[in-house]
């Protein structure tokens, strides 16, 4: 108990300071570019420690699984260089237990960019939105912008006329039948969301058919669809991130601007991405068994280091591929943690066997 313990901490600890370090540095790149536009505004210092708190989820979730590769190689490189896993093994504690000792640390880890992905993160990036067109200039603040979007069948193009996303201006919707061909075109100046969902505000509209086309106005309209104040928050937001459960609302008909290929990968992506921090365990795991005085750490840890890296480019070309539907969204959100998952585990099991 005492042993796994301090090779818990032992990693858990140098995990800390790796994503220590690299929050820092991705911090600074990050203000290098925003640090003229919030001292222009007369923010101050204070201006720059709330963007980098708001910005700090994100950044995490960029962070983590470097983190805990670098946290588990200096870990379990201190082992070997102090004969401290040779003496484990010669007590009969296999090397798969001895990394086993370090799983609460990428289980923490997974936890952690969880959280911060998929609770904290859609938050503090509205935040983040509002604080920084509020605190924009007068000169330099925009209007909102009319954004194109599906609502299950019907195509729609709107503004958003609050940040609570409960109504939209400028309403045109385009309703299709299932061959995908336009039978209706409705506009409104104003389309409210309430107890019983949207409404229309003075609404006209047009109904085709084969020959002909049947003009109608009416001073109120039910507007029947499953789309949220949360969605329509999502779909003007600029950066438009989004979470697994937007993702899973746009699937689910509540709005969506983009490919269903791309909901499908990010609704996959909200648990694939975390557990990267296992995969970054495995690919660590070959360093307990390395030989350090032959000088077989060395080369161990550095293939270690190159695979994590290479997993972290191949992940994000396949979700890229997943995201336009070139693959299964499956593939795109799970192939390469699977692949280096397996890769890691090989090399591992030919140096203990």
């Amino acid at each position: 108990m005492k042993l796994a313990l301090y090779v818990t901490k032992l990693t858990a600890v140098r995990v800390l300071a790796a994503l220590v370090v690299l929050l820092s540095v991705l911090q600074l790149l990050d203000l290098l570019d925003v640090t003229n536009d919030i001292l222009d505004r007369g923010l101050g210092a204070g201006g720059l420690i709330w963007y980098a708190t708001l910005r700090l989820p994100r950044m995490i979730d960029q962070a983590m699984p470097l983190a805990v590769l670098a946290g588990c190689l200096f870990a379990f490189a201190q082992l070997g260089r102090e004969s401290a896993a040779v003496a484990m093994r010669a007590a009969g504690i296999s090397v798969y237990r001895i990394a086993g000792m370090a799983l609460p640390v990428a289980m923490g880890a997974f936890i952690i960019q969880l959280a911060a992905t998929e609770v904290i993160g859609p938050r503090t990036d509205a935040m983040l939105r509002t604080w920084w067109r509020d605190t924009a200039p007068a000169a330099d603040r925009k209007g909102p912008e009319t954004r194109s979007f599906r609502v299950g069948p019907d195509l729609v193009t709107a503004t958003i006329g609050d940040d609570l996303g409960r109504r939209l201006e400028k309403v045109i919707i385009y309703r299709r039948d299932q061959g995908g061909a336009v039978t209706e075109r409705l506009q409104a100046p104003e389309a409210v969301y309430g107890p019983t969902g949207w409404t229309l505000i003075s609404p006209s509209f047009e109904r085709f058919t084969d020959d002909s086309a049947q003009p109608g106005s009416a001073t109120r309209m039910a507007w029947a669809n499953p789309l949220e104040p949360g969605d329509v928050q999502v779909l003007f937001a600029t950066d438009n991130n989004g979470s697994a459960s937007s993702a899973r609302r746009a699937l689910m008909g509540g709005g969506s601007e983009r490919p269903e290929s791309y909901y499908a990968v990010r609704w996959n992506r909200a648990f694939a991405a975390p557990a990267g921090a296992f995969v970054m365990l495995i690919l660590a795991a070959p360093l307990v068994a390395a030989n350090f005085r032959s000088g077989q750490g060395a080369t161990i840890m550095t293939a270690s280091l190159m695979s994590g890296l290479a997993f972290m480019v191949l992940d994000g070309l396949i979700t890229a591929l997943g995201e336009s539907g070139v693959v299964w969204p499956w593939l795109g959100a799970w192939t390469a943690p699977m692949m280096f998952a397996a890769l890691g585990t090989s090399v591992l099991l030919t140096l203990e066997g």
